[in-house]
């Protein structure tokens, strides 16, 4: 090697140590740069008790009367976070100290649109039967309504609405709902007074509070309290509660009223015999507003899309391709619209019931079959007339000779399901039933279906119960115990997976031991699409 090549190859090696040493130290005095920043950094809410002053609005009354009340409270020293509803996370309800609401009611009594969320997340939760009266138990609250009297029964529908569901959470109310009319003259007035009255008591003194309503003088901005939690367990025995990092909404459940009360409120539904409807006015009109048919108190059917696509000569569902049912006899319903878990990806909106053993009336499921028969071929029927349906297929539709038993909920729960199996198979229509593998006792008690599938949603304690958010403490042990129950069967089995990505979509090793466990016939995998937001 020629000398002049030696120097250019120590000249290169030169050049890239200076270089490495350069990035090197740039680097290190970057670092060290940052972490002194995020030491000098202020945290976002540097007060933990910090109040939430939230505005429903629709035309922007209620916002403007918020900036108002917003501005009094700043300069009386008293710090709020201004919260559209739209932007806020409800369920970070259960961390706030003290909440004021500016309400509108909209159409009909109900909120505005960009509230809607909000609400619903507060009435599921005070018609949830896992979330009882402590979830707010360490928010102070104060709600003021704005609408219109000419509504007569509908006149603030959602501010009084909101302070009963907070109440039944748990919140103390710190005063009572005022009712401001935007036809009267007076709402400036009677809000100026309302405002007046919650900065008075904010700046008091005083720690007396009687029945959530204040008497006397009361002090909350800067109550600091640890809250507590129970998992509600309407079992006879105690159950372990898993603990995690991450709280759930469904893991923190107070301890409400016991179901077995015969005193049970009106929004629970009709009491009969110290016992309940499992669907409440609430749920049934959520279900309806779906598309479901609801059966009698607790049963429900409904026409699936690929029963309305094999009608029209467009092709059917898996069942047709791997399976040879057809489509559009096939009949999608259940007889139990409660389940044991609140999966993050069911596409029911949760505004089914939840529960972990049967507590409601209970109907006769020879009526069950054929109201579910009936109400399905009328849904038939309206398929007449629609482009592509022909007179064929239409009457085939109308004879079913398949029943899914995985519309909604947890059929399996409920106590006369080999009576309502058994009627069916006598009418010659096969079934095809879905568990959610929370119940091995009720799986060994069923009689053979068509095909048994059991819903295997993780493979990995931790994430089951992030995924499916389960009810029950045991919830892992009850998993693999039905999976162990599926491989006695003795019949044609299906592990059935429903895969979300970034969910449940890794530990691979971990899905092939369960597939040891129960031994399927079939290994079914569905994808969860995602629509919007």
């Amino acid at each position: 090697m020629s000398s002049s090549s030696i120097r250019a190859h120590l000249a290169l090696v030169a050049l890239l140590s200076a270089t490495t040493f350069y990035f090197a130290y740039k680097s290190r005095r970057l670092n060290k740069f940052l972490r002194h920043s995020e030491y000098r950094k202020k945290p976002e809410n540097p007060n933990p008790n910090k109040g939430k002053l939230f505005f429903i609005s629709q035309t922007g009354t209620s916002k403007t009367l918020a900036k108002r009340l917003h501005a009094l409270l700043t300069s009386n020293d008293l710090l709020f976070d201004l919260v559209d509803p739209q932007t806020y996370e409800p369920e970070d309800l259960s961390k706030e100290a003290l909440v004021l609401i500016v309400a509108s009611s909209w159409e009909d009594g109900k909120p505005p649109e960009a509230a809607k969320f909000f609400m619903n997340w507060i009435d599921e939760s005070a018609n949830d039967f896992r979330v009882g009266s402590l979830l707010l138990s360490n928010c102070k609250f104060a709600v003021f309504g704005v609408g219109s009297k000419s509504y007569e029964k509908t006149f603030n529908m959602v501010a009084k609405d909101l302070s009963k569901k907070m109440r039944e959470l748990g919140a103390g109310e710190v005063l009572p709902v005022v009712e401001g009319d935007v036809d009267g003259g007076e709402l400036d007035v009677v809000f100026e007074d309302w405002s007046k009255r919650v900065v008075a008591i904010l700046k008091s003194g005083g720690d007396r509070l009687e029945n959530g309503i204040v008497n006397g003088e009361a002090s909350i901005v800067g109550v600091e309290s640890d809250p507590v939690y129970h998992e509600y367990d309407d079992d006879e025995e105690e159950e372990d509660v898993v603990e995690s990092e991450m709280v759930d909404l469904e893991d923190i459940a107070g301890k409400g009223p016991s179901r077995r009360s015969v005193n049970v409120a009106e929004t629970n539904g009709k009491v009969k015999d110290g016992k309940r409807d499992m669907v409440t006015p609430v749920i049934r009109a959520s279900l309806e507003k779906q598309g479901y048919k609801i059966i009698g108190s607790h049963s429900g059917v409904k026409i699936c899309r690929w029963t309305k696509s094999q009608l029209r000569g467009r092709g059917g569902c898996y069942k047709h391709s791997f399976y040879g049912i057809e489509s559009h006899r096939c009949m999608e319903a259940t007889p139990s619209l409660a389940c044991a878990n609140k999966c993050v990806f069911c596409w029911r909106h949760h505004t089914n019931p939840v529960g972990k053993s049967w507590q409601w009336k209970m109907d006769d499921p020879i009526e069950i079959v054929n109201t579910a028969i009936d109400l399905h071929t009328k849904m038939i029927k309206q398929m007449k007339g629609v482009p592509g349906v022909t007179l064929e297929r239409l009457n085939e539709g109308l004879t079913p000779r398949h029943c899914a038993l995985s519309l909604v909920g947890e059929p399996i729960m409920y106590p006369e399901i080999n009576t309502l199996v058994d009627e069916l198979h006598r009418r010659r229509i096969s079934t095809f039933l879905v568990t959610n593998a929370q119940f091995p006792d009720k799986i060994k008690l069923l009689k053979p279906v068509t095909q048994l599938y059991v819903s295997v949603d993780a493979a990995t304690k931790d994430s089951l119960k992030a995924i499916d958010r389960p009810l029950f403490g045991d919830f892992w042990e009850r998993f693999l115990d039905s999976l162990k129950a599926l491989r006695d069967k003795q019949q044609r089995t299906v592990y059935r997976l429903t895969l979300v990505k970034g969910w449940n979509t890794e530990d691979i090793e971990a899905y092939s031991k369960l597939f040891s466990i129960g031994n399927p016939d079939f290994v079914e995998i569905k994808g969860v699409t995602y629509c919007g937001s």
